[in-house]
């Protein structure tokens, strides 16, 4: 499963503004209804934030992968985010977090939620991505770097 697959331009935001965790969530979460893609952002956003209460999806080298399930999705969502800046977020090696993957899956499709968090994963461990994604500031750059 490739990320350009389960992404595309449009759901790629280099321009965060947010300056806290919860402030990306909102933002990001926001971004994806305006898209409408899920019904009602605020209850994404509270989806997300419910998931990092348990423990931060911060997995360390300045990368994040907010996750949820929702019901009545069709298929996965994949938005990304950037927040050149970083941001605290509570990751695993204590480092700023500067790009985020956001990842709503259907509550129904547990298979396809596991799938897609092992695909970004993999992208991220491979070729120094996650830094590379840092260095583009448009979408489309940034999703010809995720199709790769």
């Amino acid at each position: 499963m490739g990320l350009g697959a389960l992404t595309r331009p449009d759901l790629v935001f280099p321009d965060l503004p947010a300056t806290d965790s919860q402030g990306v969530l909102r933002d990001l979460a926001g971004r994806v209804a305006a898209q409408g893609l899920v019904k009602n952002g605020e209850e994404l956003f509270q989806s997300l934030w419910e998931r990092e209460q348990l423990g931060s999806t911060g997995i360390g080298q300045g990368v994040a992968i907010p996750h949820c399930k929702l019901k009545g999705l069709a298929r996965g969502v994949v938005a990304v985010g950037l927040v050149p800046a970083g941001v605290d977020f509570g990751a695993v090696d204590q480092q700023p977090v500067k790009v985020f993957f956001l990842v709503v899956s259907p509550a129904e499709a547990p298979a396809e939620h596991l799938q897609i968090l092992a695909a970004i994963s993999r992208w991220i461990r491979a070729d120094q991505h996650a830094g590379r994604l840092l260095t583009l500031h448009d979408p489309a750059a940034v999703y010809d770097l995720l199709r790769e």
